[in-house]
């Protein structure tokens, strides 16, 4: 009731408001219902498409039955979520490449692209998000035609924006709100200024996501699509007029030298590589400016062939742009950064350049004062956590709200010293000694095999997350418990299967990282034991903690007091969060690093904790477990 009456009123008078609502509180509702009622119309923002998928399919239409209202809803998503009628054609056309798998699931979009009304490739959950097939079916920014392609009026991304100009409520995410923002696209920022109402949902996510769409980036990838397309279109519309296969070639070549200078075939692959000087950590200074003005030539070559020809077609006038745009990126890569920005390189799947600000506060607050000394917008920030102290400064010092908020936190109505408790296994090898995840692995058994599965385990790192799995599915092979990982299928399958492991299902234990730590919903007895195998500090050689440390250490701050300890403590909050999603939920959290009760930081980890009673040693925690198996 607190949070709705905050929220009201936030929409009635105009302002801020950052509120932190609590695990059962019913933040959706809290800020729907008065949405809704105000007849204003509604921009709401989440941080993961799940939360907009079940905001706009299930949540309003539901809300908007019993108010009796008629307003319309429609969702936004970016680009890479709807299908492109264009590069499906394009697919099927030049699809002799793929393989029997992406062959079968290429057939399965055809047939889906004749009768879907919304082109939202969400409808084909058989499509796994990591499908190679998805970057040849959708477009891009780059790779669109705009208004000179054929199935421009028909176009699913059109039609979604359409529909969204002409909505009461729009519900988009933070990625396509910065995305628009940044690139002044048609979208989010055209539909900005006839919005009285913006909600972020999920807003602890808001800085990390916005900073990756303020500053510019550079990829392997985009190498690699730029000279497929060039030959296929290159071929296609102007054979013959230039060496389509040979200036593809070369710019695979300098994607492969890049890989080759960066040092992609080491276990470095999937870090972020700091940028402090000419070149990234580790890359000769000599290697990669020759690296530098090779790709910068490539470039120069297919720009100066494409612009002989791009009249000839939409396709090659687009991929001219394309490669103009690509240009300027690389070039501004190649002078010292500027400003008070973080430069920096990650390794994964693609080699990609990174720069970007330490937070959103530039992009922000800007639109906060602005509204505010208009009074034309209300701006409303939610999460179930946000902060530590009463001023929720984790959340509003980088967002730039801090003296522009309303702050409210309203505590969860869970009963979480009746409902859960804490336990520290001793014993265990320090949390930072390689064989961890080992002893872990061997502590978990007899746990696993007491409780009947029915437990999610985070690790804070992949190389923990695979040490964690093959251990346990050796240790439990026969045992009757399924071993769940994370990158072993979709994450929506896993959670699927996983609720299926309470009552009846066949228990299961689910083993994940990275985004698992948050927007996990499994109530009742598929899950009861959640386990953390460390405290989630965040990696002290990552560029932005570096960078964000140094600025601290220049205004006089202990980085570790006023940025880790937080960050830590935020990250162990939401991930605890998993374990009691309702009244009638019962569990124990195994937090497995002796730090939490040893160290002097260690009382203010615990206070971000729910309030939970501490089960200390073996046989307090084999007692609770064996209960709770009881009880389910």
């Amino acid at each position: 009731m607190r949070l709705a009456q905050a929220v009201a009123q936030c929409v009635a008078e105009g302002g801020v408001l950052v509120a932190e609502a609590g695990t059962g509180v019913g933040k959706t509702y809290g800020y729907l219902l008065p949405a809704l009622l105000s007849g204003r119309r509604t921009l709401i923002a989440t941080a993961t498409r799940n939360l907009q998928d079940q905001l706009s399919t299930r949540d309003l239409p539901r809300l908007l039955d019993l108010l009796g209202v008629n307003r319309r809803v429609a969702p936004l998503k970016g680009r890479a979520s709807y299908l492109c009628t264009h590069r499906l054609a394009s697919a099927r056309r030049d699809g002799h490449y793929l393989g029997d798998a992406e062959l079968r699931h290429l057939a399965q979009v055809e047939r889906w692209a004749h009768s879907t009304r919304s082109g939202d490739l969400a409808e084909l959950p058989e499509l796994d998000e990591t499908s190679p097939l998805l970057p040849l079916i959708t477009s891009t920014r780059d790779n669109c035609l705009g208004a000179r392609c054929a199935g421009w009026q028909a176009c699913h991304v059109n039609e979604a924006r359409r529909r969204a100009m002409l909505a009461d409520v729009v519900v988009i995410n933070h990625h396509l709100f910065f995305a628009d923002l940044q690139l002044r696209e048609s979208g989010v920022a055209e539909l900005l200024p006839s919005v009285q109402t913006v909600v972020f949902d999920e807003a602890h996510r808001l800085n990390d996501i916005g900073v990756q769409f303020m500053g510019r980036q550079f990829s392997t990838r985009q190498l690699r699509g730029l000279a497929s397309e060039l030959v296929n279109e290159g071929m296609r519309w102007a054979r013959g007029f230039q060496p389509w296969p040979e200036l593809a070639s070369l710019l695979e070549q300098q994607a492969r030298a890049l890989d080759q200078c960066l040092g992609r075939d080491t276990p470095r692959a999937g870090v972020r590589l700091r940028w402090l000087g000419a070149s990234p950590e580790g890359v000769a200074p000599g290697l990669w400016q020759q690296n530098q003005l090779q790709l910068a030539a490539v470039l120069a070559r297919v720009l100066e062939a494409l612009q002989v020809v791009a009249e000839t077609a939409p396709e090659l006038r687009r991929l001219a742009e394309r490669v103009d745009a690509l240009q300027q990126s690389w070039a501004g890569f190649m002078r010292p950064p500027s400003g008070r920005v973080v430069r920096w390189l990650e390794l994964g799947r693609q080699a990609r350049c990174m720069e970007a600000p330490l937070n959103i506060a530039e992009a922000i607050a800007p639109l906060i004062a602005q509204d505010t000394q208009a009074g034309v917008r209300s701006w409303v920030f939610t999460s179930a956590t946000l902060g530590l102290d009463e001023s929720l400064s984790w959340f509003t010092e980088p967002a730039g709200l801090q003296g522009h908020a309303t702050v409210l936190r309203v505590a969860s109505p869970f009963d979480y010293r009746q409902q859960a408790c804490l336990h520290v296994p001793e014993g265990l090898p320090d949390a930072q000694d390689p064989d961890h995840a080992c002893a872990l692995a061997h502590w978990l058994v007899e746990p696993l095999r007491c409780l009947g599965g029915r437990t999610l385990v985070l690790a804070t790192s992949l190389r923990a997350l695979g040490e964690l799995a093959q251990q346990l599915q050796h240790w439990l092979a026969g045992s009757g418990i399924d071993v769940l990982v994370q990158g072993q299928g979709s994450r929506r399958r896993l959670l699927e299967r996983f609720r299926q492991g309470g009552g009846a299902g066949r228990p299961c234990v689910l083993l994940a990282s990275g985004a698992f730590w948050e927007g996990v919903d499994v109530p009742g007895d598929a899950l009861q034991m959640l386990v953390i195998d460390k405290l989630p500090f965040p990696v002290p050689d990552d560029p932005l903690v570096q960078a964000r440390s140094q600025a601290l250490r220049q205004e006089g701050l202990s980085p570790f007091e006023a940025y880790v300890l937080p960050e830590t403590a935020m990250a162990l909050k939401q991930g605890a969060g998993r374990l009691i999603r309702s009244e009638t939920d019962r569990g124990v959290l195994v937090i497995a690093d002796e730090r939490l009760l040893q160290r002097s930081y260690g009382p203010q980890l615990l206070a971000a904790l729910p309030d939970m009673p501490i089960l200390h040693g073996q046989p307090a925690l084999m007692q609770a477990l064996g209960a709770l198996r009881q009880a389910g």
